[in-house]
């Protein structure tokens, strides 16, 4: 009988220990499926409709997109896009994503590049310093133009007059600014345009003075 108690206290505790680990296992596998769930994501690029309407007819004038631009997604604009991608050396994808829009220079929103949360914290700071930072400054296409016909001139630029940017144009900027002693940025910057004789518009002359303004405030504070 003895041996019979101590065989059953034996069995009892062997099948407790059992359960335990299997309580363990179970606690211990519901807590990382519950840590996986949890991981944030990062957020998902979207394109606006009017940059796909622009990249559709990116892809229309490099005659790998036939139809209208209409701003859509189709199967045909994802197969073009895949071809674009592939013979520009990005990741083939057929969606419109930043690198995509970067390359065909098809300008990216504020919230694209992130600068919502940059554009706030220089709001908040406006409203006590009493200066609030300008846009950046923007050529129109009329001056673009201009400035792609002085740079056919002068043998630095031997693409199309079309008012946009391109990498062979930037290029010719930059080799145009470091030789006028403007740096060695490819933008074309009101010190840029007014280097090559072209006028400023109205709004971009007040949009200089109004950097200037900010830029003195920003200086007088650190002094």
């Amino acid at each position: 009988m003895k041996k019979i108690g101590l065989l059953l206290s034996v069995l009892l505790l062997f099948a407790i220990g059992i359960s335990a680990q299997e309580t363990g296992s179970s606690t211990a596998a519901a807590s990382t499926a519950k840590t996986s769930k949890s991981k944030p994501r990062g957020p998902v690029f979207r394109p606006t409709a009017a940059q796909v309407k622009s990249g559709q007819q990116v892809l229309i004038d490099a005659k790998l997109l036939t139809g209208e631009a209409t701003g859509k997604y189709t199967n045909e604009t994802r197969e073009a896009i895949r071809s674009y991608q592939k013979a520009n050396g990005l990741d083939v994808n057929g969606k419109f994503d930043k690198a995509t829009l970067e390359r065909m220079n098809i300008p990216l929103t504020d919230h694209q590049l992130g600068k919502a949360t940059e554009k706030k914290a220089e709001d908040s700071t406006s409203s006590h310093d009493g200066h609030k930072r300008p846009a950046p400054f923007r050529a129109n296409a009329d001056q673009i133009k201009a400035a792609q016909k002085l740079l056919q001139d002068q043998k630095l630029f031997t693409g199309e007059i079309d008012g946009k940017f391109s990498d062979a144009f930037r290029t010719a900027l930059g080799e145009y600014k470091k030789a006028n002693g403007l740096g060695e940025s490819k933008t074309l910057n009101a010190a840029t345009l007014e280097k090559m004789g072209i006028a400023l518009t109205d709004e971009q002359k007040a949009n200089v003075e109004a950097m200037k303004v900010y830029n003195e405030s920003k200086d007088s504070k650190k002094d």
